[in-house]
């Protein structure tokens, strides 16, 4: 599996965008789900959207309706674009990949902070 490092992460302000990238490919490393999460400090880790190989898509309720996780295969890339953004989306945003073979892979995380 190649690092996952992600990236798209800066600081806007409330109401806008960003499109955070994390580097996937699905049949080559034989990942079965990828996820994106978040962590604000004092708060525990959590789940923010996650897809599937065959594009099933779930999403964390705080997110439903501005955040798009998506796929692009031949790029080998997974993204998450947060349109609407509050200040409660301020946090840590990392890449988990889980591989059929069981192999479970972070992402060091990249910072979103939204200004209110």
């Amino acid at each position: 599996q190649v690092p996952l490092v992600e990236s798209g992460g800066g600081s806007v302000q409330a109401g806008g965008s960003l499109r955070l990238s994390c580097p996937a490919s699905f049949s080559i490393f034989g990942i079965s789900v990828v996820g994106w999460y978040r962590q604000a400090p004092g708060k525990q880790r959590e789940l923010v959207a996650r897809i599937t190989g065959d594009g099933i898509t779930e999403y964390g309720d705080a997110v439903k309706g501005r955040f798009t996780i998506s796929k692009d295969s031949a790029a080998k890339v997974v993204y998450l674009q947060m349109v609407t953004l509050q200040a409660e989306d301020t946090a840590i945003y990392y890449c988990r990949t889980q591989q059929y073979n069981g192999r479970d892979s972070w992402g060091k995380g990249t910072q979103v902070t939204v200004s209110s």
